[in-house]
């Protein structure tokens, strides 16, 4: 039976039922975080001398090359057992040696059809592995005829007969409503899981629809699901799935630098001494206020975004800090001038939305970015993604006491302070090579390549 002499109530009445479905069945996730602490390991500094409130991080860096230095600094990690080249298995191995042979098309393009946040300086003409070229791109003009459809955060249409005759080819291709078109094969899932438990005599034609509407055909383009949230999902319509675990058919850790290359690189030489702490949050997660007010309390900060604000309001990172703006001539908005308020600061409080194994996101790589010390609360495999003595690890304290008392002790020694940047002078970077050659930089080469191996267009249907 055609799609067309449907009747248009049940239509309506399927719709209705999916909205209700995705409501209820958990398909919308909201994440949290867990404040459990456990035992601390290695949170005493030993105190050379007076404390030293320095101001100065290069006069810090100075007496840490003079105290211990680079050659004491990598022995000292080598013998913790920290991989000189970085190996993980939170990681995929992107860099290591790669099948050529596996190879069916030496040129792949792939159209970003759907997307939030990915940034338009990604689009590029890439010269990957193994003699492939990469097209990457936003415009369906250069890529007319793609290899994938790429869909970030917006989940992938499924695939319609192409009939042209179709009411409902009409309404949402045209209309590109992909979100109706989602509802509708979600919707017939659950109808048919219904009806074959009720015995329903609609299973067998709900069954052929679902198949027909639903399933990619060979020649069209592969579909490509990216989802980098905490609860990520496959969405059930795509060939290849992105994701930040390296269980996924594409990793994409959020180590690089990419999405945020037009922003304010100025950093501060010198660092605040009366406010010890930056964190900014302006979703205001009942679990991550608890955790943050809990430890802000001891320590002087500054907190800036909706969340626990205590320095007069939004936007006050440029009344404190001018020189960060990024164009006097427009409008500041709040990421322009992240990093350069960040770099004033000796530490900056990172606690992810949930602990969740793999999930470390941008709130950390921020920091690190910033030349600030991250006290980081979140996924429990973080140290896959790390270099070696680059972050506090709050889950390592017995107590929200013990973390702020090691903070402040740690803020007036300028050579143990300093011996947290000492990865990044010293090129000891373990496993955070991995997670940026994992990251959103490499992303178009290593999905071109995994389109490749797949055939492309001709790639056997889901």
């Amino acid at each position: 039976m055609p799609l067309k002499s449907l009747n248009y109530f049940i239509i309506a009445m399927m719709l209705g039922f999916a909205l209700l479905v995705l409501i209820f069945s958990g398909f919308l996730e909201f994440p949290s975080v867990s404040s459990s602490i456990p035992s601390v390991i290695d949170s005493k500094l030993e105190v050379k001398g007076s404390p030293d409130p320095f101001r100065s991080l290069l006069g810090a860096f100075k007496k840490w090359d003079s105290e211990v230095g680079c050659a004491q600094f990598k022995e000292k990690h080598k013998a913790k057992g920290f991989p000189t080249n970085g190996s993980s298995s939170s990681l995929q191995d992107v860099d290591g040696s790669v099948d050529c042979g596996a190879m069916k098309m030496d040129h792949v393009s792939i159209l970003v059809k759907g997307w939030t946040w990915i940034p338009d300086n990604l689009d590029n003409l890439y010269s990957c592995r193994c003699g492939l070229s990469c097209l990457w791109t936003k415009s369906s003009v250069l890529a007319d005829k793609p290899d994938a459809m790429l869909f970030e955060t917006t989940r992938p249409p499924s695939q319609l007969p192409l009939h042209p005759h179709t009411n409902l080819y009409s309404v949402i291709v045209m209309n590109e409503k992909i979100h109706v078109l989602n509802i509708f094969c979600f919707t017939l899932v659950i109808l048919i899981f219904l009806f074959y438990t009720t015995g329903f005599l609609a299973l067998h034609f709900l069954t052929g629809i679902s198949s027909y509407v639903c399933k990619r055909r060979k020649g069209d383009p592969l579909r490509v699901y990216m989802d980098l949230e905490a609860g990520r999902k496959r969405s059930g319509f795509e060939d290849i799935f992105i994701g930040y675990h390296a269980k996924d058919d594409v990793q994409s850790t959020y180590a690089g630098a990419l999405f945020h290359n037009n922003r304010n690189y100025h950093l501060s030489a010198f660092k605040n001494n009366d406010t010890l702490v930056y964190w900014s949050s302006s979703r205001c997660l009942s679990h991550r206020n608890q955790l943050a007010e809990s430890l802000l309390t001891m320590l002087p900060h500054h907190s800036f975004g909706k969340c626990l604000n205590n320095v007069g309001g939004l936007d006050m990172a440029l009344v404190l800090y001018p020189e960060c703006a990024n164009d006097a001539n427009s409008a500041p908005k709040w990421w322009d001038h992240l990093h350069c308020a960040m770099s004033h600061y000796k530490f900056v409080l990172a606690i992810e939305n949930t602990a969740t194994e793999s999930y470390v996101t941008e709130k950390l790589f921020y920091a690190l970015d910033a030349g600030a010390v991250p006290i980081y609360f979140g996924a429990p495999n973080v140290w896959d993604f790390l270099p070696p003595n680059s972050i506090i690890d709050g889950t390592k304290f017995s107590s929200m006491e013990e973390l702020a008392s090691y903070v402040k002790t740690l803020a007036n020694d300028p050579v143990a302070y300093a011996e947290y940047h000492a990865w990044r002078r010293c090129g000891v970077l373990a496993n955070y090579g991995k997670a940026r050659a994992a990251s959103l930089d490499t992303l178009p080469c290593r999905l071109c390549e995994a389109v490749s191996r797949k055939s492309g267009r001709n790639a056997r249907t889901m």
